[in-house]
């Protein structure tokens, strides 16, 4: 079959690496794609938040199935405008990408079905947001209601800092994903990430990660979109998951299929973990970024097979087949990032790394100029790798790290600190 991936960051190099190895794959067209994507694909360019401009790409190159990567094209409803032309797609529902493009609603999805979460209060003006922290107290978060490409998070030590992130949402810094601000009760514990697939119907669990989001090593620093992710996260017990899905995700999934809004595709739960309790912290309704590197590296080929049974409505009979190994990957970022960046240095030593099922660089924010990689975003590799442990695959990893040259940029070196104690 041929298929179309939109995207063109590291969790999309990922998932098309993953997809070209299933033999359904003929061919695969990655949009916008980057400099190694575009050496496993074909690249197109057109505006995939265009629901009109994808569906006319698919029906002119006659594409049979669609994988929408990030969230943008979920929310702007691209996803419907596939369906409506007959056209099958992995990724929910305009209607149904409110889980993640709006975090007020998804407290009021929690509220309904009763799932543990943060308290929280929702506001449209920073006057009675900033006398809601005020009166609860510090520390709090202050979280952008919508789509803030990860970094609309703020966890405040003090009042004055959540006051003063306030101002700054309110203010504009977040675009209009700021216009309003949920402000929740801050949870102690130890975060994880929990993958399941669902059709509209059924759930399939496919796998848990957990993400290092501060900028620097020991979790110092601003929040960034992810600096590395391993998999599976230890954290999150086959107990613990089962808790989850019985109290949160199943419950969600019901809820949604009630309002008419029934969930296909990807949802992921970030999970707060207490005292063998998950808490919802948020829902994402496609996969991480860099979570998504380490869940393929671990799945391969199947991936495909798992996305079409989501697409069709055939979970119920579905399977995933993990093997017994972990996966890391570290984020190799330019420097200054979370902040501001230069975009055009160039990165060598990437020829002399072969590639295959235990090694891979995915790449994020980069292109191809004059036979050169140069990079060209904030996150800009995914040096990602496999091994029978954690430990092992944190050595690979890092192996390809320091034989990539790329002065301009940085990484932690603590990826994995938390389950390799």
């Amino acid at each position: 079959m041929n298929i179309l991936i939109l995207g063109g960051g590291g969790r999309e190099h990922s998932l098309a690496w993953a997809v070209v190895q299933n033999p359904k794959c003929d061919r695969l067209v990655v949009a916008p794609g980057n400099a190694g994507l575009s050496q496993i694909s074909d690249c197109a360019n057109f505006d995939i938040n265009d629901g009109g401009a994808v569906v006319t790409f698919v029906e002119e190159e006659s594409i049979d199935f669609v994988i929408i990567g990030p969230e943008a094209p979920l929310a702007a409803g691209v996803a419907d405008r596939l369906r409506d032309a007959g056209i099958a797609v992995f990724g929910p529902s305009q209607a149904a990408a409110a889980l993640e493009a709006s975090k007020a609603f998804t407290k009021e999805i929690c509220a309904a079905v009763d799932a543990p979460t943060a308290a929280y209060g929702h506001f449209t003006d920073a006057a009675a947001a900033k006398a809601h922290v005020t009166a609860q107290g510090a520390p709090i978060v202050v979280k952008a209601d919508g789509l803030a490409a990860g970094k609309g998070v703020i966890i405040a030590e003090t009042v004055a800092q959540a006051h003063a992130a306030i101002d700054d949402m309110f203010g504009g810094e977040f675009g209009a994903a700021g216009a309003e601000v949920v402000i929740e009760e801050f949870m102690d514990g130890e975060e994880a990430s929990f993958f399941v697939l669902c059709d509209g119907t059924d759930v399939l669990p496919i796998g848990t990660a957990q993400d290092h989001k501060r900028v620097g090593d020991g979790d110092t620093g601003p929040n960034t979109g992810g600096m590395g992710a391993y998999s599976p996260a230890p954290v999150l017990t086959d107990q613990i998951a089962e808790i989850a899905l019985r109290d949160i995700i199943t419950p969600t999934m019901a809820e949604m299929a009630r309002r008419g809004m029934p969930y296909q595709g990807v949802l992921y739960a970030g999970l707060m973990i207490k005292d063998g309790q998950p808490r919802l912290v948020e829902y994402n309704v496609r996969f991480g970024d860099p979570e998504c590197q380490v869940l393929m590296m671990r799945l391969g080929a199947q991936a495909l097979d798992l996305m079409l049974a989501a697409a069709h409505g055939g979970l119920r009979d579905a399977r995933v087949n993990w093997a017994d190994d972990h996966a890391l990957t570290v984020v190799m970022a330019a420097k200054g990032y979370p902040g501001s960046y230069d975009k055009g240095s160039v990165i060598g030593g990437l020829d002399a790394i072969e590639g295959d099922s235990s090694n891979m660089v995915f790449h994020a924010g980069t292109a191809s100029e004059g036979g050169q990689v140069i990079a060209t975003g904030g996150r800009v590799l995914n040096v990602t790798a496999r091994g029978a442990t954690l430990a092992d695959a944190q050595a690979r990893a890092y192996a390809m790290v320091d034989s990539i040259d790329w002065s301009d940029g940085f990484c932690r070196r603590d990826i994995g600190w938390r389950a390799l104690g």
